[in-house]
């Protein structure tokens, strides 16, 4: 299991040193949720945001992961690939030229995901799935951290993992939303490999929060 912290519930007023505790602890990437205010209901961070998470990443020899829930994607993605994102995740929901905007990631260097919200049928992404390095499947909907998970996100990851094993792909299923100790081991064994995780990692002692992270998953091997 890759863990990927999400600087959403992380302590601005300290950013760069609040990410660093949880690369410093054994997360493996740092996940960076950028949000316009149009297609969710927030505002979080831009390019400066992400360059500057940039800089921590390759201190730890970390990837930064940057989740793009903006509307019009493709007008930004030379933006986040130079400021040092590693990996750019889209919507099908923002992209009418899926295919096109996959490939505008991969030709500036950057491994191309793709994801959808909890209402969009999970059938949309199978075009697409041969295209693509990770599959992020949301356990909330988007715009907020905090919120609890959505049960029905399960058969979700289930029914991606079926459809990339179907076709050879090696590509990473990720989940994102309302994960914690209690839960974690449900969405692995539902076939997640990537887990972000914000409050539960951010909210107090970090490290002993990554150490909780991963011995839920060894109680329940």
């Amino acid at each position: 299991m890759i863990l990927a912290p999400s600087i959403l519930a992380a302590d601005f007023g300290r950013l760069a040193d609040h990410a660093g505790e949880a690369l410093e602890a054994g997360a493996e990437w740092l996940h960076v949720d950028v949000m316009d205010g149009h297609f969710v209901p927030n505002i979080s961070v831009g390019p400066m945001v992400v360059e500057a998470m940039s800089r921590v990443c390759r201190r730890y020899e970390a990837t930064l992961d940057v989740h793009l829930m903006i509307e019009k994607p493709e007008r930004y993605l030379r933006d986040f690939a130079e400021a040092g994102a590693d990996r750019l995740t889209v919507h099908v929901e923002t992209c009418p030229h899926l295919h096109r905007t996959i490939q505008q990631i991969r030709e500036l260097g950057v491994r191309p995901g793709v994801t959808l919200n909890p209402a969009t049928p999970v059938e949309l992404l199978y075009p697409i799935l041969e295209d693509v390095d990770l599959v992020l499947i949301m356990s909330v909907n988007p715009g907020f951290g905090g919120q609890e998970f959505l049960p029905g996100s399960l058969d979700r990851i289930r029914q991606v993992r079926a459809a990339l094993n179907r076709i050879g792909s090696k590509a990473h299923v990720q989940v994102d939303g309302g994960i914690h100790p209690g839960n974690i081991a449900q969405a692995v064994g539902a076939g997640a490999d990537v887990i972000v995780a914000g409050s539960a990692v951010f909210r107090g002692d970090v490290a002993a929060n990554v150490r909780q992270l991963r011995e839920s998953l060894r109680q329940t091997a």
